[in-house]
């Protein structure tokens, strides 16, 4: 096992959830409730990361970021620093990847509330954040949990999208994805099928949680 790598992914994964759970519950709760001009088209792009090749999104986010572009440009006028094989950079290479992962289950948990709970709250006097701390989101956490951890471990296991973006800088953004890949280059099959059981018995537990919180509120959150 190599921990440094394994610290970079558990420091990214935890990263991506903190910092996408508010942007998936204000979203999701959004699309799942709201009708407005431009739905669709705005429910496309969160689920775009979805089918885009790895590669092509991290070709386009390295060209993002790049200091010719205006927001790579903007970002080291205000920081002093690029963001291209950088931590932060994969952070926010990470937070792109893994919006339909945050953002679909809580949709979809909030799309089975019915409305009518909503207005029996408005007029019993609650405002819609009370509503929202108060009725909803203690029947929607299934939603949220499995949002988080389809994140945590997509994540964990993101490859073409962080080597592009990043690279494999040493305890900075070389991730145990990545090697994983270095291990299989360097044929140490033994190294690298530790590491890969590892990412394997993790993907299969959040499936497991995902589908068991489906199960505990009859119906599917993903």
């Amino acid at each position: 096992m190599e921990w440094t790598a394994l610290s970079v992914s558990l420091r990214l994964a935890l990263a991506t959830c903190l910092l996408l759970l508010p942007l998936g519950l204000w979203l999701g709760r959004t699309l799942a409730t709201r009708h407005f001009r431009g739905k669709a088209l705005c429910e496309a792009l969160v689920a775009l990361p979805l089918v885009m090749p790895p590669t092509v999104l991290g070709f386009y986010l390295m060209l993002a970021f790049g200091a010719e572009a205006p927001f790579g440009a903007l970002w080291q006028r205000l920081t002093g620093s690029g963001l291209n094989f950088t931590f932060g950079g994969i952070l926010l290479a990470s937070l792109v990847v893994n919006l339909p992962f945050a953002v679909q289950p809580i949709q979809r948990a909030f799309e089975g509330v019915p409305p009518h709970l909503r207005e029996a709250a408005w007029c019993s006097g609650l405002s819609p954040w009370q509503t929202l701390w108060r009725i909803e989101l203690p029947l929607v956490w299934p939603g949220v949990i499995s949002a988080l951890a389809l994140t945590f471990a997509h994540t964990l296991g993101e490859f073409g999208v962080i080597l592009m973006v990043g690279g494999a800088i040493d305890g900075e953004t070389r991730t145990l994805a990545i090697a994983i890949y270095d291990r299989v280059q360097a044929f140490d099959e033994s190294g690298a099928a530790v590491m890969s059981a590892m990412l394997l018995t993790v993907s299969f537990v959040t499936i497991g949680v995902v589908y068991g919180l489906a199960r505990r509120r009859g119906g599917p959150h993903v």
